[in-house]
C-alpha cells in the first residue's frame, strides 16, 4: 500500500468530488428575502415537476424536498459529462422573521419555485445603528 501524503489544500476539493459524485442528493439554490410584510422564497427546481415537491414551514425554519425522476435511464451512453441531477432533494432554509406558517403561499413557473410566507405581527425588522469607536 502506498502512503499519501496529507495536504489541507486538496480536503475541500475531496469534499466537492464527493459532493458531485453522489447523484441521488442535490440541494437546490434559493433566493431568500423580505418585503414590509412577507418573506419570499425562490427555488430554481427547472425540471422538477411540482406535485413531487414538498413543502413545509417548521417554526421559522422552511423545507423544501422532492425528487426528480427520468423515464428511463440508457446504460450504453457514453457520457462526457452528466451533471444533470437526479434523485431526491432537500433544502432547510432558516427564515429571517417570525412567519405565520398557514397562510403560506407557493407558486411554480417555468422552474422557479416562489414562497410567498406572512410575517408575524411584531416581527417586522428594526434597523439598529453601530457606534464606531476611533481609536486615539
Amino acid at each position: 500500500m502506498a502512503i499519501i501524503k496529507y495536504n489541507p489544500w486538496l480536503e475541500p476539493f475531496n469534499d466537492i468530488e464527493r459532493w458531485f459524485n453522489n447523484p441521488a442528493i442535490f440541494s437546490p439554490a434559493v433566493n431568500v428575502y423580505e418585503t414590509k410584510d412577507d418573506v419570499i422564497v425562490e427555488a430554481s427546481l427547472a425540471g422538477v415537476d411540482p406535485k413531487d415537491v414538498s413543502i413545509q414551514v417548521e417554526g421559522d425554519v422552511l423545507v423544501i424536498k422532492g425528487e426528480t425522476n427520468k423515464e428511463s435511464e440508457v446504460d450504453d451512453k457514453n457520457y462526457y459529462r452528466k451533471e444533470v441531477r437526479q434523485g431526491s432533494f432537500f433544502r432547510s432554509i432558516p427564515l429571517p422573521a417570525h412567519v405565520i406558517a398557514d397562510k403560506a403561499k407557493a407558486e411554480s413557473s417555468e422552474g422557479l419555485l416562489k414562497i410567498v410566507i406572512p410575517k408575524a405581527p411584531g416581527s417586522k425588522t428594526k434597523l439598529v445603528k453601530i457606534a464606531i469607536k476611533q481609536k486615539n
